[in-house]
């Protein structure tokens, strides 16, 4: 009996003793995969690279392109006086860049222009920081990406909707004109009053092609439209917007496409509190859906410029070491190259139109048309 009870006893130990260490063993099993799960990390520099499917389904370019490693790698971004949160193509290209660090694992940052002066003393705070890559958002960068490009040669830069002579900057720009030839068909097929404005920031040559292309459409399908421009001077006083967008709408205006940047965000306030009294007007958005942030209300449709699409895909190019500065290498994204356009979904503007925005873009890609640039 006792050695039986001895045998007994052994037997249970020798169980315990096996059971505690394949549960031990389990446990440090998990512990290393939650480890090595790139999931774990909560560090944008350090998270996690989406599969390929997930990365394309997610990049604002929608491409099927392979997520590249940036681990390591800095990319910078300098924003122009409309600031990081101007609703346009500042928060495109930051939101690019946001999305190349969660797919890659870059490190990303910006720095926010309040005056032109800033513009190269913030392009020169990337480049001497080692940053692999800085852009410039903005048609006033040219002269300032120049300058620190020429005194850097060993750092490369990006640009926004200019271009730079320089091997170590890779530029691009959009065929604006194109997009706003299509929004021009929305607005003088859907006007009312046979009035319709135009908002822009200042009368820069990348502005009036915004103004140029959108009356070439208002008189394509509406002659007797009257498009009336209204500069403010600035891309980032929403008051000045507002105050332009009330001056025309009093003047019976009932469309105002803008292409102000933030100032533009007044032109919205301004509709707002029109429809609010009752007074039907419209807006039409620029860069991005500005639906989105303003409401169908008053978001007639917008002129879409991928931004968002470039920046990417030029800063994923660096990362994969593909970088090619240079005018030669310069690229201008128009309606072939599905750079500018409306947004997928337009709830306000009738399938009659589009079908009629859909036969005008055919013929600008064909070549049947060509849009002016001034």
């Amino acid at each position: 009996m006792k050695r039986t009870g001895m045998r007994s006893a052994s037997l249970v130990l020798t169980l315990v003793v096996s059971l505690v260490l394949v549960l031990s063993a389990c446990g440090k099993s998990n512990n290393n995969e939650g480890a090595a799960s790139p999931s774990a990390s909560s560090s944008p520099s350090e998270s996690a690279s989406a599969s390929p499917s997930e990365s394309a389904s997610a990049s604002p370019s929608e491409s099927a392109a392979p997520t590249v490693d940036g681990k390591g790698k800095k990319i910078g971004m300098v924003t122009d006086l409309g600031g990081v949160n101007d609703k346009s193509f500042n928060q495109q290209a930051w939101e690019a860049l946001e999305k190349i660090s969660k797919d890659t694992g870059a490190d990303v940052k910006y720095l926010e222009s309040k005056k032109d002066a800033d513009y190269e003393p913030n392009l020169n705070n990337f480049v001497k920081g080692g940053y692999d890559l800085t852009w410039g958002i903005g048609f006033l960068f040219a002269d300032a990406a120049k300058k620190v490009a020429d005194q850097n040669p060993n750092a490369k830069l990006a640009v926004i909707d200019t271009t730079v002579d320089a091997p170590n900057v890779e530029s691009v720009t959009f065929k604006e004109h194109e997009g706003s030839f299509l929004v021009g068909v929305v607005a003088g097929l859907t006007t009312k009053t046979n009035k319709i404005g135009f908002v822009g920031g200042m009368e820069l040559p990348v502005i009036k092609k915004f103004e140029a292309g959108f009356k070439a459409g208002v008189a394509a399908v509406n002659p007797d439209a009257v498009v009336t421009p209204n500069y403010v001077g600035d891309f980032s006083k929403p008051d000045l917007g507002k105050l332009a967008a009330a001056t025309l709408y009093d003047a019976g205006n009932d469309i105002i496409f803008h292409a102000a940047g933030g100032s533009g965000n007044g032109v919205f306030t301004e509709a707002k509190d029109r429809f609010k009294a009752g007074n039907k007007v419209w807006v039409i958005g620029v860069d991005k859906d500005q639906s989105i942030e303003f409401g169908n209300d008053i978001t007639l449709t917008s002129m879409m410029k991928k931004v968002d699409q470039a920046v990417y895909t030029v800063s994923q190019d660096l990362l994969s070491g593909k970088f090619q500065g240079g005018l030669a290498n310069a690229k201008e994204l128009g309606l072939a190259e599905g750079g500018v356009g409306l947004p997928d979904n337009n709830p306000n503007v009738s399938k009659e139109i589009l079908d009629k925005v859909e036969e005008f873009k055919n013929k600008i890609v064909s070549g049947e048309i060509k849009v002016p640039t001034e």
